[in-house]
């Protein structure tokens, strides 16, 4: 369909999805946090993505939120402690009818950016494609997955979901999107933050296997509690397939962590643990997790938010 997209963030989905969209002959524009920023993209000379058995550099152009035409479509794919500024300061450009796809991990961030953005469309993603950058403006395609979008708002599908499918990017509209998001979230929440306290890749979680029964037990109970049973319904044997799935893989809070850079906490763990308490519900161990996990990242001199 005719039509720009725009994309916010490049980071290792940003270029992900921007390079993808490019390599189909659509018209994407990247949007960088400043100038300095703006003039270090255009001396590398665009996005590289990496993806078996090529490498190839895709120009796409790039510019600043203060500057550029109109926003219709908007792909929001920075930290999801990022998203509600980064998509005020685009708030001017978006035009009539713009529709928002957030790439977030966790949940609360769509709240933040729906708070900033009255009237326009969000959409949500739940993506398990799998994505790191070595280096800025390159990012290696790690494990292919699939994508999930949808609006809890209104179930009709939009049309450009047709691009995605030029594009060569596996998805799939939902009218039940959130229960893919608790799903994730609760995922990440068994997994992440233990590969940060044990230092390790994915697949040594299998080394600790009581721990992660006993986190999945009590997400499972969190779930439940907050509506979401089909999000529930055997996440221990999920886990433990993601686990073994991706054993070779260091999760994105571990990568986080590694590099010295905030990680997104609040919107993972700290979420979760913040609904328990709200439906006053008892998690012990994922709330010592958390526990932990703050302490971990106090002794790295991180944020713990």
């Amino acid at each position: 369909m005719a039509g720009s997209w725009h994309v916010l963030g490049a980071g290792s989905l940003g270029t992900l999805w921007a390079c993808r969209l490019w390599r189909a002959g659509l018209d994407v524009r990247l949007i960088l946090r400043d100038d300095q920023r703006l003039a270090a993209y255009r001396a590398a000379g665009g996005l590289t993505l990496q993806a078996a058995p090529l490498t190839e550099q895709s120009p796409v152009p790039g510019e600043t939120a203060a500057q550029g035409a109109p926003i219709q479509r908007l792909i929001v794919a920075c930290k999801a402690y990022d998203a509600r500024q980064a998509v005020a300061a685009l708030a001017h450009r978006l035009a009539p009818g713009a529709e928002v796809i957030l790439l977030q991990n966790g949940l609360g961030s769509a709240d933040e950016v729906a708070a900033v953005l009255p009237g326009v469309r969000c959409i949500h993603a739940s993506s398990t494609e799998g994505a790191y950058r070595p280096q800025p403006w390159h990012a290696v395609f790690a494990g292919h997955g699939f994508t999930w979008l949808g609006d809890p708002a209104d179930p009709t599908p939009p049309a450009w979901l047709a691009d995605l499918d030029q594009a060569g990017i596996p998805q799939q509209w939902t009218a039940d999107i959130l229960s893919r998001l608790w799903r994730k979230l609760a995922l990440n929440c068994a997994i992440n933050p233990l590969t940060v306290l044990h230092d390790c890749r994915n697949g040594e979680l299998a080394q600790h296997p009581c721990e992660v029964a006993s986190l999945c037990d009590e997400l499972a109970q969190l779930l439940e509690r907050c509506g979401q049973p089909a999000a529930a319904a055997d996440l221990h044997a999920e886990v433990l397939r993601v686990i073994h799935a991706t054993a070779q893989n260091f999760s994105s809070m571990h990568q986080d962590v590694a590099l010295g850079r905030r990680t997104e906490i609040s919107y993972l763990l700290g979420y979760a643990c913040a609904a328990a308490t709200r439906h006053r519900l008892a998690l012990p161990h994922l709330q010592q997790l958390q526990r932990r996990l703050i302490g971990a990242l106090q002794a790295r001199g991180l944020p713990c938010d």
